[in-house]
């Protein structure tokens, strides 16, 4: 086991009072230490760096860099680090190419909405590469998933967040795996984000479109549509008896997966929605999208970081009840 003194730093408002562990030098875990808060202060207590790397050799036999969080880093110092992460990468020849055979990347072309299509060309886009918990319980590094370039060091945190608290993916390919078929990906329970596609049902463009909307889980977490006759149709077949949201099972969405996300951008999650409800799927809003959607990469991302640091104020300047995401949502 190696130890390492460096100084590596985590979200700047969620995970304070955290460690840091790079695992076989591939994913960025953040876990909670005890923390305590008063009205007057907050305080940290930390166990012995001795205790830590016992507990660590006893659950780990793969290389282990250690690390400690900054406690006054500040948001300005986690968007630098995670502008040059090497696990956010832009989309090459190659890939491009690929991505249009399979239909995920479109030309863009004049439709009949006002206005050029939404289709965000391959230089907006970038792939965030992270490790995953499976369902196997076992860390798989070969996560990928593809958003538009602004929202990526955000992503990459949110799927970090999942891997500290343990939360299964089944699996995380690009889809041009599937052809751009969302039935397909959904069938094999894939989470994804970009896919130039509208929404189900056909009308307005997809936020998937964007590479601002993110879908996790299909089986766990299924689209449902009431028909006409009160039927619910489901997506895919096989989470119908996910349609059940009580009692949790493992890889369902829940209050802090929901958190994670809209502390991080994507406030909107379609487990709010009436009809249809679409528990897999979050998304920034459709304000948001246009908006970046003709910005640069580098200044989409400190657009969007910007929207993320008013996010969080909202929810700090009001009461924790249910209701206060969804209005912090809506001043986006």
């Amino acid at each position: 086991m190696k130890l390492v003194a460096k100084t590596e730093l985590c979200t700047a408002d969620d995970l304070k009072g955290l460690q840091v562990l790079r695992v076989a030098g591939v994913s960025a875990l953040c876990l909670h230490e005890a923390r305590y808060r008063s009205e007057i202060g907050r305080a940290r207590r930390w166990l012995p760096l001795a205790v830590r790397v016992f507990f660590l050799l006893l659950i780990s036999g793969s290389h282990l860099e250690v690390f400690a969080v900054n406690p006054v880093a500040t948001e300005h110092n986690v968007i630098a680090q995670a502008a040059g992460d090497d696990r956010i990468t832009a989309i090459d020849d190659a890939r491009c190419a690929s991505l249009k055979s399979a239909h995920v990347v479109t030309e863009p072309k004049v439709t009949e909405r006002k206005g050029p299509n939404v289709s965000v060309d391959c230089s907006r886009l970038q792939i965030v590469r992270f490790s995953y918990l499976g369902f196997d319980d076992k860390v798989h590094a070969d996560g990928k998933i593809m958003v538009m370039g602004a929202a990526a060091p955000e992503v990459r945190k949110i799927f970090d967040l999942l891997l500290a608290r343990r939360f299964p993916l089944a699996r995380a390919r690009l889809m041009d795996n599937y052809q751009g078929d969302d039935d397909a990906a959904m069938a094999d329970n894939n989470s994804s984000a970009f896919n130039n596609r509208v929404i189900t049902g056909g009308g307005a463009p997809s936020l998937h479109a964007y590479g601002l909307a993110i879908d996790i889980n299909p089986v766990q977490n299924p689209y449902v549509h009431r028909a006409a006759n009160g039927q619910d149709m489901v997506s895919p077949p096989a989470a119908k008896p996910y349609t059940k949201r009580l009692p949790i099972r493992r890889g369902m969405v829940d209050d802090q997966i929901v958190n994670i996300f809209a502390t991080h951008g994507f406030i909107i999650w379609g487990g709010n929605w009436h009809q249809p409800i679409d528990y897999q799927h979050f998304q920034v809003s459709r304000k948001t999208a246009e908006h970046l959607a003709g910005l640069g990469i580098k200044e989409g991302r400190a657009y969007f970081e910007q929207s993320v640091v008013r996010y969080r104020r909202c929810m700090d300047r009001r009461p924790k009840v249910f209701q206060v995401g969804k209005v912090c949502a809506l001043t986006e």
